[in-house]
């Protein structure tokens, strides 16, 4: 496009209607050009409207996907070694959005990362997510999901040192555990669902649900299901709404999977389903009815590869404090119908809405890196028509774990897993190891309270 061309008529043409009804009369001061790094935090950069559409293009350094969650480096540089190439970052305006919490007139647009030579950056997340979703259009497939996002609010907390403790609700008490599902603690934390729902508005997303979860503080907001790119975008935009909301109210909202000691961890518990993309019929139910091969194999994949994915639904050494027996979260990969302690659900639904519920992501993960994973299992189960083990029966806590149980053996699993390398790409798998292995080893540094407390003059 020459730059002369470009103009925000032309750029709101192609946006959303709630971009354009936000802007609507209005002087845009600011646009963010923004892409998601491997924890899901976005970066780029907020300039000057003018200057948004003086340039086709922005550039940032592929090294923001080398960085780990602390701010240290991994050595995941290519064979020039760590020169911090400039990647050229071209906006998608599907995604165009305001940003209601600032104090002007400002739009987020998401951007896509390409190398010098025009190629999606491999270790982009955004673009790991099309590389999978592009196999399954190659079937004439198109994947449908639905997210569901759980996450805290809680107190502010400026020692890292000091336990996360539940927000105060507007009754002046903390918020209690044990009530889930409860309307009564849901106008505990009225102010800030009342921005939410605001900010989602003049945003144009669409809210399904927020219902009260089992833990202290503890919410879940549902999503429609749909296009698993535009979901994804949805879910990126959402942690970062739901946090300026949360600090409107003087508390935080965490995504951590497991914040508060024995109360139950955030999933982001990730629906799925396929349509045929010449029908637009869901591929999981047969003429009759049924449940077709597909449906089937989709499990299996899932059950499958699903070990060696857990790296990337659970990213964290936190994450896997989530896994625990009796606490709302999976500790194996049983599947069954209506039952919420196996790893791998079907809900009730009508046969047209047929649907397989992965329960394993938790709500830390990338939400584009969280979603491609979990439709490469599922694609791959499919294409090797693998079949699910019999369907689990009873109280699936009763079963054996077959989660790995911290991050490094679910990295030892993901780096051997050559089957998700080819559909994930093998960039993408070699940046990711790295840079997880690294926040690992990081860890692994940090003398906790626990050993202070129980080896110090013990041992």
């Amino acid at each position: 496009m020459n730059s002369k061309m470009k103009t925000f008529s032309n750029i709101l043409s192609k946006a959303p209607d709630a971009a354009r009804a936000y802007v609507d009369g209005k002087k845009v001061d600011e646009v963010e050009c923004i892409v998601s790094d491997l924890p899901g935090i976005a970066r780029g950069k907020a300039v000057p409207a003018q200057k948004f559409l003086r340039q086709k293009t922005f550039h940032l350094p592929d090294s923001i996907f080398f960085q780990t969650i602390t701010g240290g480096w991994g050595e995941a540089a290519g064979k020039e070694g760590f020169i911090e190439r400039d990647m050229i970052l071209n906006p998608d305006y599907s995604t165009t959005t305001a940003a209601p919490w600032t104090g002007d007139w400002t739009l987020q647009v998401i951007h896509d990362a390409y190398d010098r030579k025009e190629r999606p950056v491999p270790f982009a997340p955004r673009n790991v997510l099309k590389k999978v979703l592009e196999l399954y259009k190659k079937e004439s497939w198109a994947p449908v999901v639905a997210p569901e996002m759980e996450f805290y609010l809680v107190s502010r907390n400026s020692d890292p040192r000091t336990p996360i403790q539940a927000m105060m609700g507007r009754s002046g008490r903390p918020a209690a555990a044990r009530q889930a599902y409860s309307m009564t603690a849901v106008d505990e934390f009225g102010p800030v669902i009342d921005d939410i729902y605001d900010f989602a508005e003049l945003q144009g997303f669409e809210i399904d649900g927020i219902t009260q979860e089992g833990g202290a503080g503890q919410l879940e907001i549902n999503l429609q299901h749909g296009n698993p790119l535009k979901l994804s975008d949805e879910v990126f935009y959402f942690k970062r709404l739901i946090r300026e909301a949360a600090l409107r109210h003087n508390c935080f909202a965490t995504f951590m999977a497991k914040p508060i000691e024995d109360e139950p961890g955030s999933a982001m518990h990730i629906h799925h389903s396929i349509l045929d993309t010449n029908t637009g019929e869901n591929l999981f139910s047969g003429p009759q009815g049924g449940e077709t091969d597909m449906f089937y194999h989709f499990i299996g994949g899932l059950q499958k590869y699903l070990p060696a994915a857990i790296a990337v639904l659970a990213p964290y050494v936190n994450s896997y404090r989530r896994y625990v027996k009796d606490h709302a979260a999976p500790i194996n990969l049983e599947w069954a119908r209506d039952n919420r302690t196996t790893g791998i659900r079907v809900p009730l639904s009508s046969n047209s809405a047929r649907r397989v519920e992965n329960r394993i992501a938790g709500m830390d993960c990338n939400p584009y890196l969280g979603i491609a994973v979990s439709l490469a299992c599922g694609y791959l189960g499919i294409k090797n028509e693998i079949r699910p083990s019999k369907q689990f029966r009873g109280d699936a806590y009763e079963g054996a774990e077959d989660i790995p149980r911290g991050l490094g053996s679910a990295l030892d699993l993901f780096e051997k897993a050559t089957p998700l390398h080819k559909i994930l790409g093998t960039e993408f798998c070699r940046v990711y190891s790295i840079v997880k292995r690294a926040e690992h080893d990081e860890f692994l540094q940090v003398i906790s309270p626990w050993e202070r407390e129980h080896l110090l003059l013990n041992v």
